[in-house]
């Protein structure tokens, strides 16, 4: 049986008081604790993003929990994108907040990605969610079945959502970035998901992965799926 906790968190955000909703998937690979900033979440999500804004709310209580028991999971693939264009950037933003996340919440937290993420979503003015839950069908794109030869969707959970210059970020904490060899596959179906969901263009989502010292960059519009017959072949 599948279980599911739902809180909200209420916190000071300027002058103003402002919630942090809160609904815990017990998905296959273990809880995954999906979070909005309701304030800045309604701030960012405006004009074409509105989408976005309704996806995040509505996921509450209209996830599909059964899709994330079955099929492939966007965090398991172990294939590389051709043409990728990925961008090594030190000193970024991302790095001064993982910095501080993982100082300022190491007791509040057990875990670096709870300390990042939590730190982030309560601080940064351009995180909305954390742990978004997504998934893309079969009939959704004409590689699905030769590509992943199954019938089953593609599922996970985005661990960092920011909003920046009208533009989707869809980022992923590692706690080695450098070491990295399949987290921009991870990242990019993380964000041709969620533009499926929402149905927003693929060219207004950006991706990244990070960690406290090296942030790397790319458009995932500009990305290639490799030459494979399917994901079977690079197991």
């Amino acid at each position: 049986m599948q279980k599911f906790i739902c809180r909200n968190l209420f916190l000071k955000f300027g002058d103003k008081k402002v919630v942090i909703r809160h609904k815990s998937f017990d998905h296959k690979g273990g809880w995954y604790h999906y979070r909005i900033h309701a304030l800045k979440m309604s701030d960012l999500c405006k004009g074409i993003l509105l989408p976005l804004r309704k996806y995040l709310e509505d996921i509450f209580e209209q996830c599909p929990n059964d899709y994330f028991q079955i099929g492939p999971r966007s965090s398991a693939l172990k294939f590389q994108l051709d043409r990728l264009d990925l961008k090594h950037v030190t000193n970024h933003d991302l790095c001064d907040w993982t910095k501080l996340g993982l100082e300022k919440y190491s007791e509040k937290y057990n875990t670096p990605h709870s300390q990042v993420q939590m730190f982030m979503l309560e601080n940064d003015n351009k995180t909305i969610a954390t742990e978004v839950p997504l998934w893309l069908e079969p009939e959704e794109v004409e590689f699905y079945q030769s590509l992943f030869r199954t019938n089953d969707p593609l599922t996970g959970h985005i661990d960092l959502l920011r909003v920046e210059d009208n533009k989707i970020w869809v980022l992923d904490y590692k706690p080695n970035a450098h070491l990295e060899k399949f987290a921009t596959t991870q990242v990019y179906f993380y964000a041709l998901m969620l533009s499926k969901r929402v149905r927003i263009p693929i060219e207004k989502f950006r991706c990244g992965y990070f960690d406290w010292k090296d942030c790397y960059l790319f458009k995932p519009d500009e990305c290639n799926l490799p030459k494979i017959k399917s994901v079977l072949d690079v197991y």
